[in-house]
């Protein structure tokens, strides 16, 4: 009897163990998301991008300075290394990057699942189905209101990019100052297809991989040049085009925005 006792508790005890050790020799096995960060390095060619303080020169020869620099990114899309691909939920897939915020500059994408990143698309400016949306859909850097004025009240649309700063080029009746506030997603109005704007961007990370983990959070490391936006493919000229909105030259700047970021390195941390 006492032997059979004896085999029986240990029985038992071998498999308390073992039940234990499945729990607790890799408390991140059932965990299949982490997360991934984004962070935006604002600059003009060579040099950081300094509000009022910085004096910088595009291709038409035009000294100038900037105040203000903010666009929207959104529509997010991650690549994995075997070609499958993540995307964002739209609810989650809204940011407002403004240079006089640096806090906005990095954001962090949650819920991504653990994998190998190679590359990642995001759309510059707001989409037809959000900007149709009912307010109760724009809440947050979508709240016409709370956006830093990133919203024509006039033209019932979102501003994808603004661009404000002073020049000698610019007219004296402007006191000096510039301004490329360029939106429009491509509807219709009275039968007629209007300015689109959206520009979608496309980065490789090269040889380089975000490793997604439960434990760690890559960081990919991406440069915003706004100098691009004159020095593009069409080269813009502040005594030329001192004013831009809602108008077709627009297009042009769209353009030069959509090639302004390039990919520079991926860090990672716990």
């Amino acid at each position: 009897m006492k032997n059979t006792a004896t085999i029986g508790l240990l029985a038992v005890l071998c498999i308390g163990l073992a039940v234990f050790s499945c729990n607790t020799v890799n408390p991140d096995s059932t965990n299949t998301t982490g997360k991934l960060r984004l962070a935006f390095d604002n600059r003009l060619g060579a040099s950081d991008l300094n509000l009022r303080t910085g004096s910088y020169q595009n291709d038409a020869g035009e000294a100038f300075s900037i105040t203000k620099f903010n666009y929207f990114v959104s529509n997010i899309r991650l690549r994995k290394a075997d070609g499958s691909e993540y995307v964002v939920p739209q609810d989650s897939s809204y940011f407002l990057i403004q240079e006089e915020k640096p806090v906005s500059q990095t954001i962090t994408l949650s819920n991504i699942p653990v994998g190998d990143y190679t590359s990642l698309t995001f759309m510059v400016g707001v989409d037809s189905l959000r900007s149709l949306a009912d307010i109760s859909k724009r809440t947050g850097v979508l709240d016409p209101g709370l956006n830093d004025g990133m919203y024509w009240e006039w033209n019932s649309g979102y501003i994808f990019m603004k661009l404000e700063g002073q020049s000698a080029s610019a007219p004296a009746t402007q006191n000096n100052t510039f301004f490329y506030h360029v939106g429009g997603f491509g509807g219709g109005y009275n039968g007629k297809k209007t300015i689109n704007n959206l520009r979608t961007v496309t980065l490789s990370f090269n040889n380089d991989v975000a490793k997604v983990q439960a434990a760690s959070t890559p960081t990919v490391q991406l440069t915003t040049d706004a100098l691009t936006v004159f020095n593009g493919p069409t080269k813009l000229s502040i005594a030329e085009h001192s004013s831009v909105m809602f108008d077709p030259y627009s297009t042009n700047i769209a353009n030069n925005y959509a090639r302004m970021f390039t990919y520079t390195r991926i860090q990672t941390s716990l």
